[in-house]
């Protein structure tokens, strides 16, 4: 009864704009009254702090950074270049080298929201100049975003490894395979848009001009390799790798000599507004978190779905079925630190691997950043493609259900994404 009392005015208090880590921070308070008493709250500015300051939660404005250094150095100009070399042959070339892109731009971010910034503004006028539909530019642009959640470095999965306590670089390794077969089914979407609507061919495939852009191109790979290399071959925890993306990224920028000073200094202001209200959130949540476990309302809550069913498929697909709803209404941030901690006991009880789990609900929430009303990147998409939301929504459909293709499969077949996570660290 308590919880659904402060369930209910949690909900109200977003549903009148109350920002979430405000609203869940008083509903925290109120259940910590409600069970203990004001004895409860003496130290809750002192658990607060320490809940936001958890060193793997460092990695995140690191990410953030280093996209943003990555984007007003010029690196994102140069793999836009190498990847139409490489694809800009086929037909809707273009779309496929916005998918392709991303897939690059996702290894150094983490961010689907800075993604879509930072693509969007370069790709989608450049879309819209060469015929393709403002909708179908703004919805694939949107979709392809969306592989920054799912491929390493994940902000998100950061977001999971702290609330779940479990490896967040095993996480990383479980969000390679999904992320290329998602890049993957999108291309393939896309070039069935391309062949209905007879999208242009960018250009022939010139293999001096991939030569040349490769070598253009070059120094930035280097940045998915120290990022990536260095967690897969155990040389460096995530958060060292976030410091060393951004450093990485400030050495490539000063060897291009094309770093925009004005540009960087927007992108670390977004960048550090978007980190203070995650920060927020995820201080917020330490005074739910600790209502909930004095309550033991994940410990109910695992207890009344065994006594219905343990099998892990169907508890599987009840979470999923929770997830996407609230998806729809949740930033995936706000999403993992208010729902994770209270499914944990429930994951643990039924045996599934909490590292499995994780990639689940990353899949999930970048579903929900596709879907209205919150979809905060479709919503970003949409703004700088000028387009409606509704239009752009019924051509994201398709993309989305590639996405939900992939969440059923990594699902029901945990192969897929653990066979990588199994071979390194198992």
């Amino acid at each position: 009864m308590l919880m659904a009392a402060i369930f209910c005015a949690l909900l109200a208090m977003i549903c009148i704009n109350v920002p979430i880590a405000v609203a869940l921070a008083m509903c925290g308070v109120i259940g910590l009254l409600a069970v203990e008493g004001t004895g409860s709250l003496v130290t809750i500015a002192l658990d607060m702090y320490d809940g936001s300051t958890k060193f793997s939660l460092i990695a995140i404005p690191m990410f953030v950074l280093a996209g943003a250094i990555m984007n007003a150095g010029g690196i994102t100009d140069r793999l836009i270049n190498f990847v139409s070399a490489i694809i800009g042959f086929i037909r809707g070339g273009l779309a496929m080298v916005n998918i392709g892109v991303s897939l690059f731009f996702a290894e150094i971010s983490g961010s689907a929201v800075a993604d879509v910034a930072a693509m969007g503004s370069i790709l989608i006028p450049q879309m819209k100049k060469r015929g393709y539909s403002k909708e179908f530019s703004a919805a694939v642009t949107s979709s392809s975003a969306s592989l920054a959640i799912i491929i390493p470095p994940s902000i998100p999965m950061i977001l999971y490894a702290a609330s779940a306590n479990t490896s967040v670089e095993q996480l990383f390794v479980a969000g390679v395979v999904p992320g290329l077969l998602g890049a993957a089914g999108l291309m393939g979407v896309a070039y069935a848009f391309a062949k209905r609507y007879d999208y242009p061919v960018e250009e022939a495939f010139n293999l001096p001009r991939v030569r040349e852009t490769f070598k253009d191109a070059l120094p930035a790979f280097a940045l998915p390799v120290i990022i990536l290399g260095g967690i897969f071959g155990g040389f460096v925890t995530a958060t060292e790798a976030a410091g060393l993306a951004v450093l990485a990224a400030l050495v490539v920028s000063a060897w291009y000599r094309n770093l925009n000073l004005a540009h960087l200094r927007r992108a670390m202001l977004d960048g550090g507004i978007q980190t203070a209200v995650v920060m927020l959130l995820v201080a917020a949540s330490v005074l739910m978190g600790g209502f909930l476990t004095r309550a033991q309302i994940p410990q109910q809550l695992a207890e009344a779905i065994l006594s219905v069913t343990a099998q892990q498929w169907a508890i599987l697909l009840i979470l999923n079925f929770f997830f996407l709803i609230i998806g729809f209404f949740l930033h995936s941030a706000a999403a993992i630190i208010l729902v994770v901690p209270i499914v944990i006991p429930l994951i643990s009880a039924a045996g599934i691997d909490p590292v499995h789990f994780g990639l689940v609900v990353t899949l999930n929430l970048a579903i929900g950043q596709q879907t209205p009303p919150v979809a905060s990147v479709l919503i970003t998409s949409c703004s700088v493609a000028r387009a409606n939301i509704w239009a752009v929504s019924k051509v994201n459909i398709w993309f989305v259900a590639v996405l939900l293709a992939v969440l059923m499969l990594c699902t029901y077949v945990p192969t897929v994404p653990m066979f990588l996570v199994e071979y390194f660290y198992r």
